[in-house]
């Protein structure tokens, strides 16, 4: 499975056969992505060809759409990183840029068993539900809006330095969102903030981590909250993903001083399987990178371990 805007075929063709002769595989087959089909039609056509293995060529976009059919087939995946953030391969440590390495682990005998987040998105009453999946992060308010400012043409010149751009055209629509939330069987309370990102992994571009317990094999969704509050909020905001969960949290005695320090309520964190959001008015949403347009409730819960994915090797 290929995004033909994100490789080289000829190249990628090389890499996967000599990869696939090596490990005794026999010639892989090609299914290319379009602009009508994210990848989740290909992979449908690519199982019922009984395939053993699905690779993801391209960015978190192309992965997030494998992923929709794939966690109900007992078919593993292997990603071969070619977007813009690739953060889903970041986060689970595989490498970036390299296309023989990628496809050597797409070949290998190690896997290992992720979550993948799943969001019915309610948008009104005159349409259906949808269902859709995520690997990476869904998000709402100043987060989707970014992802929905960003230029396409400027991620493919500049990759995710773009980002800076569609942040930049975000910020006269800043505003913070009122909502209703409910996590697990709690009770329902009421939370304004100015972006909610449910996470199945916690790592940004960068290094930078959002959210430093998440794990994408724990069987739990982290969900942080940005509430920046007077002039210096953002600042907050700012140091604790670039600083505190980046450097300080990661030792024992880093994370007791977070703990014992005064709180910061410019980050929220929350845990939980399972979480209802309802929206005061109509708010847009992204899906790992992606937008899915406005919706007025949503409903996110967790599938553990619904997606095997190939790992390297490190005997």
């Amino acid at each position: 499975m290929y995004n033909p805007t994100k490789v080289d075929l000829a190249k990628l063709e090389s890499a996967a056969m000599d990869a696939a002769a090596k490990a005794g595989w026999a010639t892989p087959l090609w299914f290319p992505t379009s602009a009508d089909d994210a990848g989740q039609n290909a992979t449908r056509i690519a199982l019922e060809q009984r395939v053993d293995l699905v690779i993801a060529v391209g960015g978190d976009g192309t992965v997030r759409a494998v992923t929709e059919v794939l966690r109900s087939a007992d078919v593993p995946l292997a990603i071969v990183p070619a977007g813009t953030a690739n953060l889903f391969a970041r986060n689970l440590g595989l490498p970036i840029g390299d296309l023989a390495a990628s496809a050597r682990i797409a070949f290998s005998k190690v896997e290992r068993a992720i979550d993948v987040g799943v969001v019915t998105i309610v948008r009104n009453s005159a349409e259906p539900d949808e269902e859709h999946a995520f690997v990476v992060m869904a998000g709402l308010g100043i987060d989707a809006r970014m992802v929905k400012n960003t230029s396409k043409s400027m991620k493919r010149a500049v990759g995710w330095l773009a980002y800076v751009g569609g942040i930049t055209r975000s910020l006269p629509q800043m505003r913070a969102l009122r909502l209703r939330y409910r996590l697990d069987d709690a009770p329902e309370q009421s939370l304004s903030a100015h972006s909610l990102i449910v996470g199945n992994c916690g790592g940004l571009t960068g290094g930078f981590l959002l959210m430093p317990d998440a794990h994408p094999d724990d069987g739990i969704l982290d969900i942080a909250a940005l509430r920046p509050r007077g002039p210096f909020g953002w600042l907050n905001v700012w140091n604790r993903v670039a600083w505190q969960n980046r450097v300080v949290a990661k030792n024992g005695i880093g994370r007791r001083i977070i703990e014992l320090g005064p709180d910061m309520p410019d980050v929220t964190y929350l845990t939980g399987r399972t979480l209802h959001v309802r929206f005061e008015r109509p708010e847009y949403f992204q899906l790992d990178g992606d937008v899915f347009g406005e919706a007025i409730s949503i409903f996110a819960w967790v599938d553990p371990g619904a997606l095997r994915v190939k790992m390297p090797d490190e005997s």
